[in-house]
């Protein structure tokens, strides 16, 4: 049986994350945080098999978090799970010692699959995200610098959905928002990127994130 520990702010989705660690008898839900200070206090006596860290937490950040744990937790392995896609994010997170990565938005089935991958020596990784690992180590470029264009990273987190083909409604439910919040926001996306629609809006994403 695989331990799994879950760090994340949002209540909804901490809950769903608890619910799909206990819905399948290969996972033991060890322990559920709401904050990187907490899991940093009690998790080295838990020490999980995998800990699932949010990046984007209310104050100390998911990647610190796992970077200030790897000593007291060197057995633990940490899954990285957010709405962030952009270099920077990536490759903090896997420098800070993460050894796995997706984003909000994946199913029970996979949040699974990813689990028992990683337990058994894998990374797992989006294919979104492995393409930009492998550009980066065929490249050798550097990781580019935060992806902002004016945004929040709540517009960020709607842009970067949008651009992996969700619609409004899976939009607002992998974010556990409102569908006429995500209207809003993306309202606001295209005021500040200057654009007057959704396909300008993701050419200009697209074409930030690929150059």
């Amino acid at each position: 049986m695989i331990s799994v520990s879950i760090v994340e702010d949002h209540s909804l989705y901490r809950n769903s994350l608890a619910s799909t660690i206990l819905e399948n008898k290969s996972f033991e839900l060890k322990g559920v945080y709401s904050s990187a200070e907490e899991a940093l206090e009690k998790l080295p006596n838990e020490c999980p098999d995998i800990a699932i860290v949010d990046i984007k937490l209310s104050n100390m950040s998911g990647i610190d978090l796992v970077m200030q744990s790897r000593k007291s937790l060197g057995k633990t392995l940490f899954l990285m799970c957010t709405g962030f896609q952009n270099d920077e994010k990536i490759f903090s997170a896997l420098q800070a010692g993460a050894s796995g990565y997706i984003v909000k938005g994946c199913t029970s089935a996979e949040i699974h699959e990813a689990l028992i991958e990683l337990y058994n020596g894998g990374a797992p990784m989006s294919p979104y995200i492995a393409r930009k690992v492998i550009n980066l180590v065929r490249g050798g470029q550097p990781a580019r610098p935060k992806i902002d264009l004016g945004l929040s990273d709540r517009e960020l987190e709607v842009l970067s959905l949008l651009s992996k083909g969700l619609l409004y409604k899976e939009i607002s439910d992998t974010l556990f928002i409102s569908p006429n919040t995500v209207k809003n926001h993306c309202k606001n996306i295209y005021k500040r990127l200057h654009v007057q629609n959704k396909i300008e809006a993701l050419n200009k994403f697209k074409n930030y994130s690929y150059n």
